[in-house]
């Protein structure tokens, strides 16, 4: 997936010399580095079992267009990288797949959540000082989970692939703080229906470190948090928190 992500990115980025020559099109490039702290749990079937994940450091790319065609609305893909390891001492038997994993065993287990965000969005107000986009944004999930453990007393390693959409709400605001550079950001995608929950949102301040006619520079820093809740994706069933500080550069041709 982050292959396909940076290939877009990259398609994207081809239009930029046009487009800051007519002042007609934006292209933003940035890439984010995430300090997530990780909990929850995931069944195919039966009960959930809870895991302990480690700490983890995940990067994410994403690429936006923004132009001035009324109706159409501006784009955005975004590459989160979410790969959790972990593990549990099975205080009951855990069905996986086709395996039933030994009460009484130890059961570790990666976990692929990486996903792309397809998101689609206007600008509801946009000047020098505030802008608010509002939009929605289809996140979708293409990986897998191992499990690997001891099942009949043998040691067994079992693999379910997942994939699928999830539509979510989608805003951004920013506010910028006159004369300093600075400015303060919310970012966020949500969804809640039936038994599916999905958060996903980040808040921080941004510093333009370079401005000019060619090209803007900012570097950013806040705090990132994601809830999983995933009901019957593709047969899946997670409820995962992962939930750190990130910083990262953008790039605003």
């Amino acid at each position: 997936m982050k292959k396909y992500c940076l290939a877009a990115a990259l398609s994207m980025a081809c239009l930029a010399p046009a487009a800051h020559a007519d002042t007609l099109l934006g292209l933003y490039v940035g890439v984010d580095g995430w300090q997530s702290d990780n909990s929850g749990s995931f069944a195919d079937q039966g009960n959930m079992q809870d895991f302990d994940f480690e700490d983890e450091t995940f990067t994410s790319y994403y690429a936006a267009l923004e132009h001035p065609i009324p109706l159409v609305p501006n784009i955005k893909l975004k590459y989160t990288e979410l790969e959790l390891n972990g593990s549990a001492l099975l205080d009951e038997s855990f069905v996986f797949g086709d395996t039933t994993f030994t009460t009484n065993t130890q059961a570790n287990t990666i976990s692929d959540l990486s996903h792309i965000d397809y998101i689609l969005y206007y600008e509801i107000f946009d000047n020098d000082l505030v802008s608010i986009d509002l939009g929605v944004n289809a996140k979708q999930f293409d990986g897998d989970i191992i499990v690997s453990g001891t099942s009949n007393g043998q040691a067994t390693t079992e693999t379910v692939d997942f994939s699928g959409f999830v539509p979510l709400v989608y805003g951004r605001a920013e506010v910028g703080l006159p004369l300093t550079g600075l400015s303060v950001f919310f970012e966020g995608s949500l969804l809640a229906i039936d038994d599916s929950k999905v958060q996903d949102y980040q808040a921080g301040i941004a510093w333009a470190l370079l401005d000019n006619l060619a090209i803007d520079l900012d570097i950013k820093a806040g705090y990132r948090q994601m809830t999983l809740e995933l009901d019957d994706i593709d047969d899946l069933y997670t409820n995962i928190d992962a939930s750190g500080p990130f910083a990262g550069v953008q790039i605003h041709f």
